[in-house]
């Protein structure tokens, strides 16, 4: 909506030229001429990092002066704290030369919607170049946009948003009830068209059998990423993915009303919603509308509460903190007292953010569809390096999934049988077991899901004819040992 106030919809955007005098043979100035092309070209997270490279050079040349200095570091991230401490002691050169910097980092997040760090470089950047007439300008402009997105979207703004595709990102950690959450949308929007990205940590799909409507949504809207998490090793899937449907959408001339994005239960939200800004073509045509996150009352403090080895981020905490809505689901599992704790601990993490206490994820659909609530300012605020093509997440290497397949089918009562003893002593450690099974003397295909020792099954879509029958299950948890479950599983079938 930038662009629609300012008219400049189809135009390239309005680079900041370098006042400084002639830096030619400056590193940080070649990086600083790269990100003005790169923010003409609409190339704005490439821009990002290139701004950030030239600030990062650009206080090379300060090391001398920043020696000792409280200010050391803080030039990239806290541009008015790091004025406040040099500013006497830089040359008239030097306060035009940084002052460009930070006016052109500005430009490009107001592209992009952070609007309260882009006021923060023009802040500093006034301070340095009181006399400059462009940083005026753009501070100005800043404040301007900053009042309207404080009062709401206008008109006009909503026709610009609405141009986008409007993704939801779904994510909760293991069995917190997010492919129910899925269901109940697909369910409850008629007359809507969604496309569906399902991603399993599991080598072995099982989610995709459990989405309502499966056969209607058809090869061309949904998109399965198995043995992988999109916040990391199949991250690039994600983005192939999304422009997958976009064009498919646009092929068959059948505009979609959204994307639902079903991360894993061990998938860090950030690296996921900044896949909305890394890719130039996903970047203009969609838009991430918010970062929903379901919560399994029942075992939701134990897992805030699992120490992680070092270096390695508690999963159940960031889809906390990054959340724009949480579904506190499971609800009748548990007493109001304890609801209340779970709740102030929610808080405690994401003190703003809107809680609906949930039953089988079933929710309005205005609480969670066409909220607009994802905010680029607000997560830089938690986290400063979430633009940096750096970031990597770190998933805890205890945590694996054995995926089992077989073909045939299951003794009822041995698999009660086995399955019973197996949760009982491992399932403080199995965080999810999931199947789909073939049950002997069954017609139905028999659904099942476990979160550590509560188990639920019950029969589903009847097998076709012609399909082969066959058992298929996954568990993911903590150390687990394959042979062990392969082999217990195997004394489970029919003979």
């Amino acid at each position: 909506w930038y662009l629609e106030h300012n008219g400049l919809l189809g135009q390239a955007p309005m680079a900041l030229s370098c006042t400084a005098p002639a830096c030619d043979c400056e590193p940080w100035c070649a990086k600083h001429e790269e990100a003005k092309r790169a923010a003409e070209e609409s190339r704005y997270f490439d821009a990002v990092q290139l701004i950030n490279s030239s600030l990062e050079a650009f206080e090379v040349t300060l090391a001398t002066l920043l020696a000792n200095s409280k200010a050391s570091g803080l030039l990239l991230t806290d541009p008015n704290r790091f004025v406040e401490e040099v500013c006497p002691s830089l040359s008239e050169s030097q306060k035009q030369e940084l002052g460009d910097l930070y006016a052109t980092r500005a430009d490009i997040l107001m592209f992009l919607g952070g609007l309260r760090r882009a006021t923060a470089d023009l802040g500093a950047a006034v301070i340095l170049a009181p006399q400059s007439e462009r940083v005026k300008k753009f501070r100005t402009e800043c404040e301007r946009l900053q009042a309207i997105q404080k009062e709401g979207f206008v008109e006009q703004d909503r026709r610009a948003a609405d141009a986008k595709i409007p993704a939801h990102l779904l994510t909760g950690f293991l069995g917190s009830g997010k492919t129910t959450l899925l269901n109940h949308i697909l369910r409850g929007t008629h007359g809507r068209r969604f496309a569906v990205i399902e991603n399993e940590f599991g080598e072995i799909g099982i989610d995709d059998a459990l989405i309502t409507g499966r056969e209607e949504l058809g090869d061309e809207q949904i998109i399965e990423m198995n043995n992988g998490c999109i916040c990391c090793t199949v991250r690039g899937d994600l983005i192939a993915g999304l422009k997958k449907l976009v064009k498919n959408s646009v092929k068959a001339s059948k505009p979609l009303d959204g994307i639902l994005i079903e991360t894993t239960g061990l998938a860090d939200p950030a690296p996921v919603a900044q896949t909305f800004f890394a890719d130039d073509f996903v970047q203009k045509k969609l838009c991430l509308d918010g970062i929903l996150t379901v919560v399994d009352a029942k075992h939701l403090i134990m897992h805030l509460e699992d120490e992680k080895p070092e270096g390695v981020e508690n999963e159940a905490v960031e889809q906390l903190a990054f959340a724009d809505r949480v579904l506190l689901n499971k609800c009748d599992l548990v007493e109001e007292e304890a609801l209340l704790e779970v709740e102030r601990r929610i808080r405690m993490i994401n003190k703003s953010v809107q809680i609906q206490r949930t039953v089988k994820s079933d929710v309005s659909m205005d609480f969670i569809l066409g909220i607009q609530a994802f905010s680029l300012d607000k997560i830089l605020e938690m986290e400063d390096e979430f633009l940096s093509d750096k970031h990597e997440h770190q998933h805890d290497d205890r945590v694996t999934s054995v995926g089992i397949h077989v073909v045939g089918e299951v003794d009822q009562n041995k698999l009660n049988e086995w399955l019973g003893w197996f949760l009982k002593e491992k399932g403080i450690d199995v965080f999810r077991t999931k199947g789909v099974l073939a049950v002997q003397g069954m017609k139905e295909k028999f659904v099942f899901q476990a979160v550590h020792m509560a188990f639920s099954g019950a029969p589903q879509r009847s097998w076709s004819e012609s399909e082969e029958r066959v058992c298929k299950l996954t568990f993911i948890g903590k150390n687990l040992n394959r042979a062990e479950l392969e082999e217990g599983f195997r004394k489970c079938m029919a003979k």
